[in-house]
C-alpha cells in the first residue's frame, strides 16, 4: 500500500539565532567556530553523539590533503584543531593519523570554548521557507520536534539534506549516473606494528596474491588502502567497498550497513593469515557512521569543473585553497575497473604537484535560488570530478570556515550575496586562512 498523508502540528521555537548549522562534521564545526569568532550567535544541530563526522564516528584512519607538500592548506580552524591534536597525542606515531577518541574530545573542547549553542542526537527533519528565504529549521530530539529560527542557514550535512529539504536543486553521480562506492570503516586491535614495519611488505602485493590464490573474499575488491595506527596496538581500517549504493535512498543505505558489516570478517581472516604483525588482530568495532564518498552536490551560483582543477584556476572570490588528487574510487570490483582507477589516479592531470593548489570560489558555497543558504563540505557546487578532490576533511575545514564567516557577515539582513567579498576574504585571512596558492 502506498500514497501520501498530511501531517501538521504546532512546534515550540527552540531559539532564535544569527546562524543555524546542520551537521557537526569537519565543515559544520569549522563553520560554527568561524561564525562565533566573527560575533554571530550560532546554533549547531548534530545527529550523532559526537562532533567530527567521518574522523570520529566514521573511523576514517587519517586526515588527507592537509598540505601542498610545503605548507598547510587549511589554516585557521584546521591549524588550531591540529595543534590541539598534537598536544593531546591525537596523532600517535604517524602524522595526521587519527586516534578517534582523542579527536572527539578535541572537538568537544573547541566547540564548547567557542560559545556556540549545540545539541547532539538532533535530526534535521524539515525547513520552513518564505519565498527564497529560509525562516526555520525543524529538528527532532528526544524531546520531540522543534523549530530553530535564524537569519542564515548552513548545510554541512555532507548529504545536502538541508538544501534538499528546502527545495534546492542538486546533482548526483557522474554524467552516466554512476556514484562512487561507500565504505564502512572499522577499528582493529592486537596489532604488532613493529613486526609490520620490519617486514617491509606492501599490503597491495599481499592482497593481490591472496585474491589470485582465492578462498578469502566472496567478491574480491582490488582497491585496498590498508590500516593506519590508532594507538600502540590498534588501527582504523578504510576498506571494503559497497558498490552501487545511492546515498539518497534510505533503503539502499540500510542495505549498505548490512553489506559493510558482512565484508569485515573476510578481511579479518585475510589479515590474520597473510599480513605480518596482524596474526592476532581482532575486529573490535565497525563505525557508527557510514562512509559516503559522494552524495548530493547542491547547485550553486558557480559550479567548479574539471577545467578549473586542470588549469589550477585562481578565482577572484577565492575563500581558500586545497591540495588533493581527483580520487574517484572504482565503480565495481572488477580487475578492469581497478586498472582504470590506477591509470586515472596516476594521470598527471589528476594530480597536484608539490606546491600547487586549487582555489574555491565563494559562489560555490551560495546555494542557487536561496537567499540565505550556504553549503559547506562535500555538498558544495562542483562537478563529479572536482567533488572527488574536495570531499576530504581538511577541505571541509576550508569551506566550513568560509561559510561561517560569510554567514556572520550576512546576519543583519540574511542576504549572503550582498556581503563584500573583499571583507569576507580579509576576515578569513585574519583567522589564518590561506586564500592563494
Amino acid at each position: 500500500m502506498s500514497g501520501t498523508v498530511t501531517f501538521s502540528c504546532e512546534l515550540p521555537v527552540l531559539g532564535e539565532y544569527d546562524v543555524f548549522i546542520a551537521g557537526g562534521g569537519p565543515a559544520g564545526t569549522a563553520a560554527a567556530w568561524a561564525a562565533a569568532r566573527c560575533g554571530a550567535r550560532v546554533f549547531l544541530a548534530e545527529r550523532s553523539g559526537c562532533f567530527g563526522g567521518m574522523g570520529t564516528a566514521g573511523l576514517v584512519p587519517a586526515f588527507a590533503g592537509v598540505s601542498d607538500g610545503q605548507q598547510l592548506t587549511c589554516g585557521g580552524f584546521g591549524a588550531a584543531l591540529f595543534e590541539e591534536m598534537r598536544r593531546a597525542d591525537g596523532f600517535g606515531n604517524r602524522n595526521y593519523a587519527i586516534r578517534p577518541e582523542i579527536l572527539k574530545r578535541v572537538y568537544d573542547c573547541m566547540m564548547t570554548d567557542s560559545g556556540i549553542d549545540f545539541v547532539f542526537e538532533a535530526d534535521l527533519i524539515g525547513v520552513n521557507r518564505n519565498g527564497s528565504r529560509l525562516t526555520e529549521a525543524v529538528i527532532h530530539t528526544v524531546a520531540g520536534p522543534g523549530a530553530v529560527r535564524a537569519a542564515v542557514f548552513i548545510d554541512a550535512t555532507g548529504d545536502g539534506i538541508l538544501g534538499a529539504l528546502a527545495g534546492a536543486d542538486f546533482e548526483l553521480g557522474d554524467p552516466a549516473g554512476r556514484i562512487m562506492p561507500s565504505s564502512l570503516c572499522s577499528l582493529w586491535s592486537n596489532i604488532d606494528w613493529q613486526a609490520w614495519r620490519d617486514s617491509g611488505a606492501a599490503i597491495f602485493d599481499i592482497l593481490k596474491t591472496a585474491i589470485e590464490d582465492g578462498g578469502y573474499f566472496e567478491q574480491p575488491d582490488w582497491h585496498h588502502t590498508g590500516m593506519a595506527p590508532a594507538g600502540e596496538t590498534t588501527a582504523c581500517g578504510n576498506f571494503g567497498h559497497i558498490f552501487g549504493l545511492d546515498p539518497t535512498d534510505f533503503r539502499a543505505r540500510t542495505r549498505g550497513w548490512i553489506e559493510g558489516r558482512r565484508l569485515l570478517p573476510e578481511f579479518q581472516r585475510f589479515y590474520r593469515e597473510r599480513v605480518p604483525g596482524f596474526g592476532r588482530c581482532e575486529l573490535s568495532a565497525s563505525a557508527s557512521a557510514l562512509g559516503i564518498r559522494e552524495g548530493r552536490r547542491l547547485v550553486g551560483d558557480y559550479r567548479m569543473v574539471r577545467d578549473d582543477y586542470g588549469s589550477r584556476r585562481v578565482f577572484p572570490d577565492s575563500i581558500g585553497v586545497y591540495h588533493y588528487d581527483i580520487d574517484i574510487h572504482p565503480y565495481d570490483n572488477s580487475l578492469a575497473e581497478f586498472q582504470r582507477f590506477r591509470r586515472d589516479f596516476c594521470e598527471p592531470a589528476n594530480i597536484l604537484a608539490p606546491g600547487e593548489c586549487c582555489t574555491i570560489p565563494y559562489r560555490s558555497l551560495c546555494v542557487k535560488n536561496c537567499e540565505n543558504l550556504l553549503a559547506a563540505g562535500r555538498c558544495i557546487a562542483a562537478d563529479h570530478d572536482v567533488e572527488a578532490a574536495i570531499r576530504v576533511m581538511p577541505v571541509c575545514f576550508v569551506t566550513g570556515q568560509a561559510a561561517g564567516c560569510a554567514a556572520a557577515l550576512a546576519r543583519t539582513d540574511g542576504d549572503i550575496r550582498q556581503i563584500p567579498v573583499t571583507v569576507l576574504q580579509q576576515q578569513l585571512t585574519d583567522l589564518g586562512a590561506r586564500l592563494r596558492p
